[in-house]
């Protein structure tokens, strides 16, 4: 059982916690009425506000529908009034803009072109809107009216501008930016960059909106004019100022004298010039011969104009590239794409037909020169060629997208001078072989022949033009000629094209066969001389000159890619020459051999017939010696070391025969008078001897 005490006070507890609850609901329920009566107000104002608000709408809608139909109203009256404007300003136009199309478009560009545009948009209108009205006539007539002055402001200004480039811009244009002292690049403007910017806007106005194509035939008419003017102004400067020192290389550098060059000279071509040099190095040094008789025309005589036209020919090839590249740039510029390169094709036409037809009459006068047998004249073939040959990348990429018959000049150009070359090589080598012997020709002391030296001249120049001249003579398939078989690997797919080691091995077949013909025709030449002593002396001058003229340049070089043993042979022969003419002293040294000489004991007395043999060989001696030394004086050995060598040679001969005959019987009781027989001492006869060859002694 619960204590009293406990059971009391939980009592109380319990009594407390009801009194709270009830408390609490009694709160709860003043809460719930005062909520309840903030409802009822709340749903009673926005009743109230409702109401309120639907009779704000009722009355605000219609006004806003009426006041928007009057701002659509309002636009519709805005925007006929601007259309009524605009076609009424289409009315004015003409009057607008009569004046500025009268006064023409120079020196107002901008401004003309605007009036066109008004006048343009004018014609499109009455076009669409009113074609019968008479303003579409007053605005037609006005536009083709500032056509007309659009295309004559074209041409005016194309006119005006386009100048022929200078001699000396050109020069310095082709001179190339490695031969610059100062590394500059050199300007070329066809046209002032206003004027320039002002001929593109006409063009592409005339092409969108005029239709207009004939101002492109106006340009390539005017620039075909300039590129040919300046083209024949480079060939008329090398004309007048060329010299046989050298060309004209001006200047283009302010703050400098205009006769001080700027530039390096450029390598001039191999040309007739270089053979005159080598001519005079080898007269220097002994092996210069006196003009023989040769239906060759000498080298050495051309004219130094050969060599100006030559250089003014290559350097107008490379001006018409450099100056076509320059074309073409501006022509980009000015003419519409699909235009292009048709209007260059029809620009570069004049001046390249001039090339052109020059070129075929270089062609055409090297034809006639090889009938003359002026091979000096061919030789200007050789350095164009190659020119061309280099210049031909050059000039495909000018030429690209030009017709075809305009790509096939340059290489029809090249095949004709590669065939008049080859032409001129096989009727040199046939000349030399079939030079007449002519008697009254013949070089009288024996030296060498003109034939030798122009066949060595002409070689020479081969040198410098070794694959163009080999190119020629591929080019005419003269591998069957000289024998040499066709290696495939020596062939390109180009049937004309071949390795630069096979034209080599051609080029040196054919040197080696022109000096074998050049033998031949010489050891014919040589008998025309009754003497063979002067036959072996006109023989060894010759051979010796050929062979010093080969040892002083490539071409011994060159001779020895088919001929091992050339140098050897020549050698051989210059020996052998040498010992037929030694032989020509047998005449004078048999009468002092011991040889038939009579025997005798000293102190015996000499019988007549004894002493009659002895003056015999004394006097054929004397007579024999006189006469050699007196001929053999006017002969010549340009060479200085042979020349000596054969005089020491012959003088060790004849002194040690003649000494010794003269030890033997110099002191022999043969005559009374010995001073009538015994007319030289050992050294006197070496003195007669150390003047032979010598005209001047």
């Amino acid at each position: 059982m619960i204590p009293p005490q406990e059971a009391s006070a939980r009592r109380r507890e319990i009594e407390d916690k009801l009194k709270q609850e009830e408390e609490t609901l009694s709160f709860i329920r003043d809460s719930l009425e005062k909520s309840d009566q903030l409802t009822r107000n709340m749903v009673s104002i926005l009743s109230s506000f409702e109401s309120r608000l639907m009779k704000l709408e009722n009355s605000i809608i219609p006004v806003h529908k009426q006041t928007e139909n009057l701002q659509r109203l309002q636009e519709n009256v805005e925007k006929t009034l601007s259309c009524l404007d605009h076609v009424i300003s289409y009315y004015h136009v003409a009057s607008d803009t009569e004046k500025v199309i009268r006064e023409g478009p120079t020196g107002r560009l901008d401004e003309y072109l605007g009036s066109m545009a008004k006048i343009q948009k004018a014609v499109e209108y009455f076009q669409d809107n009113s074609p019968d009205s008479p303003e579409l006539n007053k605005v037609k007539l006005l536009f083709e009216r500032g056509k007309e002055s659009l295309e004559s402001e074209f041409r005016s200004l194309m006119t005006r501008h386009s100048k022929a480039v200078s001699p000396v811009l050109i020069l310095d244009l082709i001179s190339g930016e490695e031969e610059l002292e100062i590394q500059e690049e050199v300007p070329l403007e066809h046209l002032p960059e206003g004027v320039l910017l002002d001929v593109i806007r006409i063009s592409r106005w005339l092409v969108e909106f005029g239709h207009n194509q004939d101002f492109m035939n106006v340009y390539y008419q005017i620039r075909s004019s300039q590129l040919d003017r300046s083209i024949k102004g480079l060939k008329e400067h090398f004309r007048k100022n060329s010299s046989a020192s050298g060309v004209p290389y001006s200047p283009a550098i302010p703050n400098k004298r205009k006769d001080t060059p700027t530039k390096k000279p450029i390598k001039r071509p191999g040309t007739i010039r270089k053979a005159q040099n080598l001519l005079k190095q080898y007269s220097q040094h002994g092996l210069d011969g006196k003009k023989g008789g040769s239906n060759l025309i000498p080298l050495e005589g051309r004219d130094d104009m050969l060599d100006v036209e030559t250089d003014a020919y290559i350097h107008c090839v490379s001006a018409f590239v450099k100056l076509a590249q320059s074309e073409y740039q501006l022509l980009v510029e000015v003419i519409p794409e699909h235009h292009q390169k048709k209007t260059f094709d029809s620009l570069i036409q004049d001046a390249l037909e001039g090339l052109m037809l020059e070129g075929e009459n270089i062609v055409s006068a090297a034809r006639k020169a090889i009938v003359r047998h002026d091979f000096s004249a061919v030789l200007a073939i050789f350095p164009i060629l190659r020119h061309l040959k280099q210049t031909k990348p050059e000039f495909d990429q000018v030429l690209q997208g030009t017709a075809a018959s305009t790509k096939n000049k340059l290489p029809g150009l090249i095949t004709s001078m590669e065939t008049v070359g080859a032409k001129a090589l096989e009727d040199f080598a046939d000349n030399i072989k079939n030079d007449p012997d002519k008697e009254y020709n013949m070089p009288k002391d024996g030296t060498v022949h003109e034939l030798t030296s122009n066949a060595i001249l002409f070689l020479q120049q081969l040198l410098d033009f070794q694959e163009t001249a080999g190119a020629m003579l591929a080019s005419q398939v003269l591998g069957d000629t000289y024998n040499i078989p066709l290696d495939p690997r020596e062939t390109s797919s180009s049937a004309t094209s071949y390795s630069s080691e096979f034209s080599r091995r051609l080029l040196s077949t054919y040197i080696c066969k022109v000096l074998g013909n050049l033998q031949l025709n010489l050891l014919s030449k040589s008998k025309v001389y009754e003497d063979p002593a002067l036959s072996a002396i006109f023989l060894h001058n010759n051979y010796n000159y050929i062979l010093k003229a080969l040892e002083k340049s490539e071409l011994i070089q060159l001779v020895a890619v088919t001929q091992k043993t050339a140098e050897r042979s020549y050698r051989e022969h210059i020996e052998q020459q040498i010992q037929t003419y030694q032989r020509s002293w047998l005449k004078v040294t048999d009468y002092i051999t011991e040889k038939n000489l009579p025997v005798f004991q000293p102190g015996v007395k000499l019988r007549d017939k004894e002493r009659q043999v002895i003056k015999e060989r004394f006097k054929g001696f004397n007579d024999g010696l006189e006469e050699l030394c007196k001929i053999q004086k006017a002969w010549a050995i340009p060479d200085t070391e042979q020349r000596d060598k054969i005089r020491q040679a012959q003088k060790h001969i004849v002194k040690e025969t003649y000494g010794a005959f003269l030890h033997r019987y110099g002191s022999v009781p043969f005559t009374k008078n010995p001073e009538k027989y015994i007319k030289y001492h050992v050294e006197q006869v070496g003195d007669m001897i150390d003047r032979l060859f010598d005209t001047s002694a």
